[in-house]
């Protein structure tokens, strides 16, 4: 095991053991109840079943088959999730096979940041992760279940799907995928015509042409962003089969590990002889993975927040520090889109998770000694599926890379460190995503442009008012003041003022993207501006400084001169009015900062 990554183990391993033991005492009080069902008064029972068949009736009121329970983020608005309409019925007749029986729980929301990019939506997409949470523990809490497979693939729906299953941590927890679509126009050819826009050089028809050509089916968005970083993650940690996270919608082995996994779910649970809780597989080695994982192929952003809220949510506590550490001795093994060119196809036929997991284990990187879904050991990840006949099988994953372009094996990284650095100064904490900066644009020093809101920026750029070297500053982003919106629409209007020569880099206490790409940009910065954030105190003209190499960020002024400066004010008003923003009001109150996973669910 590489030093480093036991120590980072342990340390979170100490910290987190008066939570952890809680936790672990709450799952066991739940486990001792036996079927949870059994402790429902008749009334209680009846309702619970009323509508099922007489012979799932009998089923349930004998206490002696699983009743495995659905929770879905099914729409046929998002690509991702489309697919999922189909899988309650699949998985309904895998469970009849094995003798049990399933009931759909309840569905909750899942918006894409996709369509709400730069609009006033975008302020609710962070706080959807824990109404996620809370709608799934809703589902969960009639108390009918002997076990849950979760529905759900993109950027917060994951994670909160996640927070609740291992609130109820005493059932086994099974995450099914849909898989992205298939490949459509090359990223290159995308991204240029976005940078053409932004100039006013493409017309709108033109670039709907070309995103309607990415984005063409159902399907996750074949990038490498929070979305197909969550399938990684949930792999890595033992929650899905091995090698299904990548298998395309319209593939049969999809329909093949679909059932595989439903009926796996009746074996694992507490009636028979192989119990499985969540609380046993997902521990502090798993989280760790996680972050490996992470790392190793440079991966969203937004899973500096995502995973430490679910590891709290499993009395495990993750800071920043975790991850800095860890970053500087796993290498960036995997060129994905906006780190590359190549997409998440593109990936899994280079060799996928197979080759990755195996290659992290072969460096000491993982922790292979943990539980997963499939049995003990992470090596069970190190393998591939494939139909044989009319069966399902899995073997042994390439021993090579298939595209050394895409996935390189340990000892032959595209970085000898991860994806992410984190940054500390006189403004406070915040991360970077430096898998896909070039090396010489890794430090930026350049005077402030300060913004309150991102179209301010996106218009300044546009009208050639920022034609300078310069850090951009966006603030009153934050999850107090806005929900922490992504700002994911300045991108292409950043990346133009650097192809043009200037040292630009974006300090911002909201978020960027899953997908942030090449344009230095300090994100999360914390505390926010609206939390007291030095943020608040930077002026037009400051000389800040960027610095991802040494890891530092600060605005070039005195202590004294920065203490003593009125912070700025903003009238958020209007941005709490619309759309729905006025019902998160006791969210946006209750939310932490963003290293504590900006989460309104915890009170600690």
């Amino acid at each position: 095991m590489n030093p480093i990554v036991a120590k980072v183990t342990n340390d979170i391993i100490e910290r987190s053991k008066v939570l952890r033991e809680q936790y672990l005492k709450d799952m066991k009080t739940a486990q001792e109840q036996g079927p949870h069902r059994g402790v429902l008064s008749c009334g209680n029972l009846a309702h619970g079943f009323a509508a099922c068949q007489p012979q799932e009736k009998q089923k349930l009121t004998m206490m002696q088959e699983a009743n495995i329970g659905i929770i879905s983020s099914y729409n046929d608005m998002l690509s991702a999730h489309q697919p999922y309409k189909e899988y309650p019925d699949q998985i309904r007749a895998a469970v009849q096979e094995m003798g049990s029986v399933t009931q759909f729980a309840g569905g909750v929301p899942a918006m894409c940041d996709g369509v709400t990019q730069g609009q006033d939506g975008m302020e609710l997409s962070l706080f959807s992760r824990d109404n996620i949470a809370q709608g799934a523990a809703i589902a969960l809490s009639h108390n009918m279940f002997d076990a849950a497979v979760y529905l759900g693939i993109c950027d917060k729906i994951v994670p909160g799907l996640l927070i609740a299953a291992l609130r109820f941590g005493h059932l086994p927890a099974l995450f099914i995928p849909a898989g992205p679509m298939r490949s459509g126009i090359s990223n290159a050819e995308k991204s240029a015509v976005r940078q053409r826009y932004a100039q006013g050089q493409a017309s709108r028809d033109e670039l709907l042409k070309a995103e309607s050509s990415s984005y063409h089916s159902a399907g996750t968005c074949t990038f490498y962003g929070t979305a197909n970083s969550n399938q990684l993650l949930v792999e890595m940690m033992g929650l899905q089969l091995p090698g299904s996270s990548f298998v395309n919608p319209d593939d049969p082995l999809r329909t093949a590990l679909t059932k595989h996994a439903a009926q796996l779910s009746t074996k694992i649970t507490a009636l028979g002889r192989d119990y499985r809780p969540l609380c046993e597989v997902i521990d502090e080695r798993s989280i760790v993975n996680a972050v490996v994982g992470l790392l190793a192929t440079g991966g969203s952003t937004n899973h500096t927040m995502h995973i430490v809220a679910y590891a709290r949510a499993a009395g495990i506590i993750i800071t920043w520090d975790d991850f800095a550490a860890l970053s500087k001795v796993v290498p960036l093994m995997t060129r994905i889109y906006p780190n590359g060119q190549a997409d998440i196809n593109h990936f899994h036929a280079a060799g996928g998770m197979a080759f990755l997991v195996k290659q992290l284990l072969k460096g000491g990187l993982l922790h292979e000694d943990v539980n997963t879904i499939v049995g003990k050991g992470l090596s069970h990840y190190t393998q591939e599926p494939f139909l044989q006949g009319d069966g399902l099988v899995w073997r042994d994953g390439p021993e090579q890379s298939l595209d050394e372009s895409v996935i390189r094996p340990i000892d032959n990284p595209f970085s000898k460190e991860g994806g992410l650095t984190l940054l500390t100064g006189n403004l406070g904490r915040s991360v970077i995503k430096v898998s896909a900066v070039k090396e010489e644009n890794r430090i930026v020093e350049a005077p402030a442009a300060v913004f309150h809101c991102q179209n301010a920026l996106a218009d300044a750029i546009a009208s050639g008012q920022l034609q300078r070297d310069c850090v951009a500053v966006v603030r009153f982003q934050g999850p107090k003041a806005l929900g922490m919106p992504e700002l994911h629409k300045l991108t292409p209007y950043l990346v133009n003022l650097q192809d043009q020569g200037y040292k630009v880099a974006l300090v911002t206490d909201g978020r960027m993207s899953g997908a942030s790409g090449k344009v230095p940009a300090a994100i999360h910065l914390t505390p926010e501006a609206l939390a007291g954030g030095m943020i608040a105190k930077i002026q037009d003209g400051d000389m800040m400084r960027l610095d991802a190499v040494s890891g530092t960020l600060s605005v070039l002024i005195s202590d004294e001169e920065l203490q003593k400066r009125d912070a700025a004010q903003q009238d958020l008003t209007a941005s709490h009015q619309g759309m729905g923003r006025e019902l998160f009001s006791a969210q946006r109150k209750l939310v932490n900062g963003a290293e504590q996973g900006a989460c309104s669910l915890f009170n600690d």
